[in-house]
């Protein structure tokens, strides 16, 4: 089974100080027909104003994980851990048993452009953690780069779910390839410049779902503008 998301159908949510895009249901914004993909449950594509943010609140049993596009994030958490988010760096936060946390912008003149990414755990109520890590965009040059997955591999983040997320960049003409093995879901999002997938053109906000599907995926660059920047999510079925 394949699905596709285009970016212009996803929810859309504005206020004040954020502009925010829902590939899946997430707040007032409700579809029975997207509701997540296996354990991956929320992808917002945010974009908060200078001196804006998400204040203080709580989370409980679930795995979020930050990417930022452009600008800086600010985040700080009730096990005491705080720091800024910049391009080209992955932040994990296990919300285990409880936490309280806030993200606001680091810069009071320019906007932070990021992905806000929920994944269900394969446990409950374990100790809250965080982690924050940055990876060298060049090791991600037209060859796929494992950012989290369950045990760290390859200095990824380790995540608690059987999921794995890779990431690569592409210049135009610029191919990788992915095996899909039966069993699996996986899902596939643009997060800037434009791709095919297969035969399939795909720009910054699609995604294809794919489940239980075997054989290949060939991602190939076809922008002549900035690198395209990809996500691939690999998860339970």
């Amino acid at each position: 089974m394949k699905v596709f998301r285009p970016a212009a159908e996803r929810g859309h949510v504005r206020t004040g100080w954020l502009d925010s895009r829902h590939s899946f249901s997430f707040g007032h914004y409700h579809e029975p027909q997207w509701m997540g993909w296996g354990p991956l449950r929320v992808i917002n594509e945010d974009r908060v104003a200078p001196g804006g943010g998400f204040p203080p609140h709580g989370h409980a049993n679930m795995e979020i994980i930050s990417y930022v596009i452009s600008g800086g994030l600010a985040h700080r958490d009730s096990t005491g851990s705080e720091g800024i988010l910049r391009p080209g760096e992955l932040q994990w936060m296990s919300a285990g048993h409880g936490i309280e946390h806030s993200e606001y912008n680091a810069s009071d003149s320019e906007p932070v452009h990021f992905l806000q990414i929920w994944i269900q755990p394969d446990r409950l109520n374990a100790a809250p953690d965080y982690a924050q890590k940055a990876f060298d965009p060049a090791a991600r040059r037209a060859q796929w780069g494992l950012l989290a997955s369950p045990d760290g591999a390859e200095g990824s983040l380790a995540i608690r779910q059987d999921a794995r997320l890779l990431g690569v960049q592409l210049g135009n003409g610029e191919s990788v390839t992915m095996p899909l093995e039966t069993g699996r879901r996986y899902w596939l999002q643009i997060v800037q410049g434009d791709v095919r997938a297969g035969d399939q053109p795909l720009a910054a906000g699609d995604a294809i779902g794919y489940a239980s599907e075997s054989g290949e995926l060939r991602m190939t660059g076809a922008g002549a503008g900035p690198l395209a920047d990809i996500l691939l999510f690999d998860l339970p079925g």
